[in-house]
């Protein structure tokens, strides 16, 4: 089901018949189209899992698992879609919002270009940002966190 064409004419079927969303799912896969305000659609696919999965590894003694699970707990701010991450409207301007901002639910974010067109992504929370956890220019899924915020 991952193929681009299949992919392409989901999008296209979506757009025709002015649907906001379709959610599939078969044969271990799952694929989520789901389009925005700006009238973008948005894919999200969800391969067969591996057979089996090696166990994360142990955390390391001494390292910063006490501030993590402090901080663990904490809202996030999450992509609404697939696309790339950007801080900033272009390479030279200032970061939209920055660790210590404060910010509304009307405040933009960042930026998350998917298919050529830039969407504004909004805090949709109050508080402060207490962390940035995608570098500006990387590659992001949907409901990835992209910052933690300190109510």
């Amino acid at each position: 089901m991952n193929d681009l064409k299949t992919l392409r004419q989901l999008i296209k079927m979506m757009v025709d018949n002015d649907l906001t969303e379709i959610d599939l799912e078969g044969e271990g896969e799952k694929v989520k189209l789901k389009r925005g305000g700006v009238g973008a659609p948005t894919v999200s696919y969800t391969p067969p899992a591996p057979a089996a999965a090696p166990a994360p590894a142990p955390a390391a003694a001494g390292t910063d698992a006490p501030a993590e699970a402090a901080d663990s707990g904490l809202p996030t701010i999450d992509s609404p879609m697939v696309g790339s991450f950007y801080t900033a409207s272009s390479p030279d301007a200032e970061a939209f919002v920055k660790v210590g901002d404060r910010v509304s639910p009307d405040t933009v974010v960042c930026i998350v270009e998917a298919m050529k067109v830039f969407n504004e992504i909004k805090a949709e929370v109050s508080g402060t940002i207490s962390e940035v956890l995608v570098s500006s220019g990387d590659a992001v899924e949907f409901g990835q966190p992209l910052f933690k915020v300190k109510p």
